[in-house]
């Protein structure tokens, strides 16, 4: 079984992903092809509270003062601290576990990005979620090579948080 980040070492797929919503199973890679272009079911929500945007600080030594600083964020257009861009992009794992897997694949990897749009801020204690589709099918480096646009929405927003369009090679 695959989602474009499982290995073999990883705990079963029961408890690997996190919320409600029902994962698209695609039967093999050769089954791809009919998944083109058609939408797929979004995931649940996911919150990005202020715990999670400091981590995230931490993380990447990014400490700016519209991520981490709630009092002087209020004095901002935002009104309040806002999740990190590279964050948000940072979910697309999360999201595409829940998004979609493809059985009888052994290995995949994250290949890179085409496309990159952050469109809208993430406030702190905002919910968003992930859909997207399949926009591409290739072969390379021995794998099957899938292009995905996943977007992230924000809930209650008009416009989503960031457009991406991801690159993941896939391995039978």
């Amino acid at each position: 079984m695959f989602s474009p980040h499982k290995t073999d070492m990883m705990p079963p797929i029961d408890n690997y992903f996190w919320g409600d919503k029902m994962t698209t199973i695609i039967e093999n890679v050769e089954a791809l092809q009919s998944y083109l272009g058609k939408e797929l079911e979004p995931t649940d929500w996911m919150e990005i509270t202020q715990d999670r945007i400091n981590m995230f600080a931490d993380a990447t030594e990014d400490h700016q003062f519209i991520h981490v600083d709630p009092e002087a964020a209020k004095l901002t257009p935002f009104g309040t601290t806002i999740a990190h861009g590279f964050l948000t992009l940072s979910l697309a794992p999360a999201f595409w576990s829940q998004i979609y897997r493809v059985e009888g694949v052994k290995m995949g990897v994250n290949y890179g990005l085409n496309k990159v749009r952050f469109i809208n801020p993430v406030k702190v204690n905002s919910r968003v979620r992930g859909k997207g589709k399949i926009t591409n099918l290739g072969e390379a480096a021995g794998g099957t090579q899938i292009t995905f646009e996943l977007t992230i929405e924000i809930e209650g927003e008009e416009k989503p948080a960031c457009i991406a369009e991801t690159i993941s090679l896939i391995y039978v």
